[in-house]
């Protein structure tokens, strides 16, 4: 049966003054099925942490251009897109007195096929129908302390160091970037991509059930609303993209009389 992208971005400054995430989901200029979706997480002082997500979204925009389907590795692509943000933040400081930083996250999706890696705490989901099925493990402090059994996935919710993280894009050290991908794809399965902003009010069931009930631009919707309620006046930016695998029903060929 064939498959369709249900797809949707959408944003929220929250409770802060500027919005510093960048979100994008860009089509293949030139290849039909082919898609990227990004977003990046800005750090760094007034205007410096959406410079920085905004070089991200640059290159690999740039990076999806020029990649090649036939030709080219998507790993190869998705971290070179990730490199070469860093080496332009890192360069911003020459000439400014911030101190940019950024976390990303990006998506390729390509038929029957999709390949991911992100850098820092902005997050991946895969869902299959209304079950969580994988999300990408953060680059943070309290990820650490999950994976050495030392404190609970609730607990890290609320630990006090909970916003620090292990890498990001712009620091003086190269970005630790994390690679997967999968083949096994099939109608009503759903990528959720995300900043802190989001994910730090869900549980992975809870943001399975709501994309899976709605469509992308729905769901959207209804995440930033219920974040935003649960913030409670103190909600950090919101960005998320959600991209969903719809089978098609085909059409019946009704024979024409003779």
């Amino acid at each position: 049966m064939p498959i369709t992208i249900d797809a949707c971005v959408a944003q929220h400054i929250g409770d802060r003054k500027e919005q510093q995430d960048r979100v994008g989901l860009f089509p293949h200029p030139k290849r039909g099925g082919v898609a990227l979706a990004v977003v990046a997480d800005g750090m760094g002082g007034h205007a410096g942490g959406a410079l920085a997500a905004e070089q991200v979204l640059y290159t690999a925009r740039s990076n999806l251009e020029h990649y090649s389907v036939s030709e080219d590795s998507p790993r190869s692509m998705l971290e070179a897109s990730i490199q070469e943000a860093h080496t332009m933040i890192k360069a911003m400081r020459m000439v400014n007195e911030k101190d940019p930083h950024s976390t990303a996250v990006m998506l390729l999706l390509q038929p029957g096929k999709v390949s991911w890696a992100h850098c820092g705490d902005s997050r991946m989901y895969r869902f299959r129908g209304d079950k969580p099925f994988f999300r990408t493990i953060d680059h943070s402090y309290v990820e650490h302390l999950i994976a050495e059994g030392k404190i609970t996935p609730e607990q890290a919710l609320i630990h006090p160091n909970r916003n620090i993280l292990l890498t990001s894009m712009g620091g003086g050290e190269p970005p630790r970037i994390t690679h997967g991908e999968a083949a096994d794809l099939r109608g009503g399965d759903s990528f959720l991509l995300c900043s802190d902003g989001l994910w730090g009010y869900f549980s992975d069931a809870e943001l399975a059930g709501v994309v899976a009930a709605f469509s992308a631009r729905e769901a959207t919707r209804v995440l930033i609303e219920r974040a935003r309620s649960r913030a409670s006046g103190e909600g950090d930016n919101v960005s998320v993209a959600i991209l969903k695998l719809v089978e098609v029903p085909e059409e019946k060929k009704v024979p024409r009389p003779r």
